[in-house]
């Protein structure tokens, strides 16, 4: 029996994939949307997706605005609420702390409001960073005592995406303990293309790296043989979170979307490069030289990339045994990323460069 979701962030890449799983599921989809007129567009996108545009409707809103901008009427129709899926967030590289968390953060608190007064379960997406403890401690947070944060230090040190992300995470905790909210948060790995059509869209980590290895700008492996970037499919994601918002044990629990069959970084590029036709690089740079390199702007520019980037390709592994174990609770199959990986490349060469050739 469908129940009545909230989403934000629906418009974009992992939202319109939930959206589609939720609505062909028979769930109701309320979507908070700055431009309520773009609604069919999202409907028809829906449908494409597999889902149902026909149960998806928009509630006009922003996550800067207090009370996330909600009139009187869309407050009593969200009453009905059971679920709201947070996916709303600003990304982009080069983020000054002021901007990322005028949204990132108090939106993040704001839908935290709204779910604990209503008594409806909050799913959040927040990011697998936080499950590296090493890492986190390196820049200055202890997960155990996260309000002795110094949270510009951080964000100095991290750039203004990932520490507004960071920071969200452990406010939006903190509203939810501090008014008995129900939480259950996921953390996914840089996501990857639908695993069967490839389907992702401009503007992704993934979408620029391929991007750059197809235009001849990656010459180099960044890192090392041991160097990865973790993958999750967005097939695989949005089921996991769906299925987790329904699921009483994961009350207060969180959730890593990691496939540890993700390659290193050098198969990684080898995989999308294949049905391409074209070379993958062989050779390593050292990530402290291209993060010095990016740091000259006409480098970064050509390159396409920030410094900051390259904090999500690392060494550390991460344990998965919880999440294998709620996917076969769950009967949710896991897709093969390699596969997944050349069916995204050969979708990026064929929509999203050959856009760029259009412009």
């Amino acid at each position: 029996m469908g129940v009545e979701c909230f989403v934000t962030g629906g418009t974009g890449f992992i939202g319109q994939h939930l959206v589609a799983y939720l609505s062909a599921k028979g769930h109701t989809v309320r979507v908070l949307m700055r431009r309520p007129e773009r609604l069919a567009a999202l409907r028809d996108q829906v449908d494409n997706l597999g889902g149902s545009g026909a149960r998806v409707f928009a509630v006009a809103g922003d996550l800067e605005r207090d009370n996330l901008g909600l009139s009187h009427a869309d407050r009593e129709v969200l009453r009905h609420v059971r679920v709201i899926f947070h996916l709303g967030a600003h990304f982009a590289w080069g983020l000054s702390m002021e901007s990322s968390r005028s949204v990132n953060v108090e939106g993040a608190k704001r839908v935290a409001l709204l779910a604990a007064e209503q008594k409806s379960r909050l799913v959040m997406i927040g990011g697998y960073m936080l499950k590296n403890h090493e890492h986190l401690q390196r820049i200055g947070i202890d997960p155990r005592s996260p309000q002795l944060t110094n949270w510009p230090a951080v964000y100095r040190h991290v750039g203004g995406y990932e520490g507004s992300k960071l920071e969200a995470h452990f406010a939006t905790l903190e509203v939810m303990s501090s008014l008995g909210g129900e939480i259950t948060v996921v953390h996914p790995a840089t996501v990857c293309g639908h695993s069967r059509t490839g389907h992702i869209v401009d503007g992704q980590p993934l979408v620029e790296l391929i991007r750059n290895l197809v235009q001849g700008k990656l010459t180099a492996v960044p890192g090392t043989a041991e160097h990865w970037l973790p993958l999750v499919t967005v097939d695989y994601l949005v089921e996991l979170v769906a299925v987790c918002a329904f699921d009483p044990a994961m009350a207060g629990q969180e959730l890593l979307a990691l496939d540890d069959q993700s390659p290193n970084l050098r198969a990684l590029l080898a995989e999308a490069a294949k049905p391409l036709g074209i070379k993958s690089p062989r050779h390593h740079i050292p990530l402290r030289l291209l993060k010095w390199l990016l740091g000259i702007p006409p480098v970064a520019r050509f390159l396409n990339s920030k410094p900051e980037a390259l904090d999500f390709i690392q060494t550390t592994r991460f344990d998965t045994a919880a999440l294998e174990q709620f996917a076969n609770r769950h009967g949710i199959t896991k897709p093969d990323i390699r596969q997944a990986l050349q069916h995204t490349a050969t979708f990026v060469n064929s929509y999203c460069l050959a856009q760029d050739k259009a412009r």
